[in-house]
């Protein structure tokens, strides 16, 4: 499978003012050079049962233990353990509770208010889901040949332009005002609205305003734990080093930035839902070989 390389051409203009200078303005050109051949993995049967549990399998071993602290007496009681409490023993024609002093209150039981939890979460429990190694390659194969499925990325709700006639797309070279130079290492001044600038010359753009538009506050307490915001699924640029490209489009709304060694399952597919929008350096994918 050949796929043709998009190299990039940047003239960047700037105006000067008596004020001082104003922004700079990216004129981005886009030539198609010369077909790069894919790895086999691009070219894997696509198994959406086997990338569904990849994907299960790394959520579950990122999810952290949680529960209750041992109760260890007055001086860190676990919750619903934190009352003085007194038992009035038998014979007095009522229930064998623990009850709070000088009241006649019932506390810790788990079926009081306020008590304790009858059978809480453990701490011991362990969440981690084994994949075997060659379950979880096959799953990442088949994630890769589901981004060059042009029918299956746009069923997944990502929107590029009608131009765009085969997937993936590779960026190769990369010239900036007739100076030839690395991709993956440019120059930060600016990056970001470089690497947007020329994302929207590849047809890309409205798949960026999509994920922008779509950002929301969630529901619920998810709000108060550090969890505000979801985002949409956009971009996703795999690099060979995390350098100056990498630093500049991991900024844009929805996009995420990953090399290539450490390429999963779940940065192709997230939620188990193949065919994310992918866009490789040359670099990449001589890495991936």
């Amino acid at each position: 499978m050949k796929v043709a390389v998009h190299n990039i051409l940047n003239n960047i203009e700037q105006d000067e003012l008596d004020a001082g200078r104003l922004q700079e303005v990216y004129e981005i050109d886009v030539e198609l050079g010369k077909k790069l051949s894919l790895p086999d993995s691009f070219s894997a049967p696509i198994r959406s049962d086997l990338v569904k549990l990849a994907v299960a399998s790394a959520r579950a071993n990122r999810r952290q233990a949680y529960g209750s602290n041992a109760h260890l007496g007055k001086r860190k009681p676990m919750s619903g353990m934190k009352h003085s409490v007194e038992w009035w023993g038998k014979g007095r024609g009522v229930s064998r509770i623990m009850r709070r002093t000088g009241q006649r209150r019932g506390a810790q039981s788990p079926h009081t208010l306020g008590g304790r939890r009858a059978h809480g979460p453990k701490v011991e429990k362990d969440w981690s889901r084994k994949l075997n190694r060659n379950e979880r390659r096959l799953a990442r194969d088949a994630a890769l040949s589901a981004t060059a499925d042009i029918d299956m990325v746009a069923n997944r709700g990502h929107r590029f332009a009608e131009e765009i006639k085969t997937l993936p797309i590779i960026l190769g070279d990369y010239s900036e005002n007739g100076k030839k130079m690395d991709l993956e290492e440019f120059n930060l001044t600016g990056g970001t609205r470089k690497v947007g600038a020329i994302f929207e010359a590849l047809g890309l753009g409205d798949d960026l305003r999509r994920a922008k538009d779509g950002r929301k506050i969630r529901a619920g307490k998810a709000t108060m734990r550090g969890r505000v915001h979801k985002t949409p699924k956009s971009i996703l640029l795999v690099v060979a080093n995390k350098d100056g490209l990498a630093k500049a489009a991991r900024n844009l709304p929805g996009v995420d930035v990953v090399a290539a060694k450490d390429l999963c399952a779940e940065d192709l597919a997230p939620g188990g839902d193949l065919g994310r929008l992918t866009v490789f350096t040359k670099a990449a994918v001589g890495a991936l070989n």
